[in-house]
């Protein structure tokens, strides 16, 4: 049994651990900028992006691309010139890729189990080029916190102090935004743009009820993320039910079981 389960889950094996550390790693910027709306918004311009690449005949992936990319770009400009809050600003854009998205599936002709694929997933069924795919997102993602650690940090303590004290804030936020939606799209086949927004939050969420340093919250997001992709696959194997949604019910009890051993609402109880 483990050597037909090996056979047959080895891409889903791999992609469960480059999803889960790519979604735990850009989720500590969602979550500690306080956007945990960004994953439905990216996912859902993705998913437009690649209804329209479906109407238009080219490759879906590269469309749902430049779709996250232009739905990144619009977050901070439409925030700061409205002066309103970046959720504010992404539920507006979050309402209007979504019509774009189901205006696409109306317009199609023929079967839309292409479209709806990207919109549930399915990680049984990766490809060589999905594992590409997010393996060049998640070295761009390391190679960015890498070149830009300090930047990051300062960003996301407080933009208005790294603008004070010399820091491009305004690029650094965009290039995060940026990353973000490269790593929804590169998870679009796997996870799917519905169930994506959770795994981008569930395992920063716990990880930042176990500690305080951003290293390590980066750390055990990842850890997070690998985990819930893996007992997804597992369970999934073994029952027979839907991968994307036992992923999710995953990271959920993940920062259930994180938060009844908090030390930080120990602390708050106390």
């Amino acid at each position: 049994m483990t050597t037909e389960f090996l056979q047959v889950l080895g891409r889903p094996l791999a992609a469960a651990v480059l999803g889960g550390a790519l979604c735990g790693i850009v989720g500590v910027w969602v979550i500690l900028m306080n956007i945990p709306f960004v994953g439905v918004a990216m996912s859902h311009a993705a998913f437009a992006g690649a209804v329209i690449g479906l109407l238009a005949g080219v490759n879906p992936l590269l469309s749902a691309a430049l779709a996250c990319v232009a739905a990144s770009l619009l977050i901070g400009p439409v925030a700061e010139r409205a002066d309103i809050e970046p959720n504010v600003s992404l539920g507006i854009i979050f309402s209007m890729v979504l019509g774009i998205a189901f205006l696409g599936i109306g317009l199609m002709r023929g079967p839309r189990t292409a479209a709806l694929s990207l919109f549930w997933g399915n990680i049984l069924l990766v490809s060589r080029s999905d594992l590409l795919l997010m393996a060049v997102a998640l070295a761009a993602v390391l190679l960015f916190l890498a070149l830009f650690y300090k930047e990051t940090q300062a960003v996301l303590f407080n933009r208005e102090i790294a603008r004070a004290v010399g820091v491009p804030e305004r690029l650094v936020f965009f290039a995060m935004l940026v990353l973000c939606g490269l790593s929804v799209t590169a998870n679009l086949n796997t996870i799917g743009g519905l169930l994506i927004f959770s795994l981008i939050v569930n395992p920063p969420s716990a990880a930042l009820q176990l500690t305080y340093r951003l290293k390590t919250m980066y750390l055990l997001s990842a850890i997070f993320g690998v985990l819930s992709c893996l007992v997804g696959l597992v369970v999934s194997w073994l029952t027979d039910a839907p991968v994307g949604a036992v992923i999710i019910i995953a990271s959920s009890v993940v920062f259930g079981v994180a938060l009844l051993f908090s030390p930080k609402r120990r602390k708050l109880v106390s």
